[in-house]
């Protein structure tokens, strides 16, 4: 009977390391919370930035250079998550979203 129990506790211990192995491994990728707040801007921009030149409300050297802008920070995003497990620190986050606010404030003026 002692037996039995400490195979079954044996078991159980392996398929939980198995289990926090595999969850470590997919838990932090794009759809992370700060990354994903962070992306959903950048696409957020793009659209008002199309916007406003269907509008007529912006020339089309104004878009090309918020467009720039805006990849520039998606480069820096991806940079900044393959240095941290594919995660982006708050510090990071924050760093990335005075950037966007920086394009933002300049889409619709």
């Amino acid at each position: 009977m002692h037996n039995v129990a400490y195979k079954i506790a044996a078991v159980a211990a392996l398929a939980l390391s198995f289990a926090g192995t595999a969850s470590a491994q997919t838990h932090w990728d794009a759809t992370h919370p700060r990354r994903a707040e962070v992306n959903h801007r950048l696409v957020n921009q793009d659209r008002r930035i199309h916007q406003e030149v269907r509008e007529g409300e912006m020339p089309h050297a104004e878009a090309a250079r918020l467009h720039r802008d805006d990849h520039r920070i998606r480069q820096e995003e991806r940079a900044m998550a393959t240095q941290d497990g594919s995660h982006i620190t708050r510090r990071e986050d924050y760093v990335l979203n005075q950037q966007e606010n920086h394009v933002s404030r300049q889409i619709g003026q």
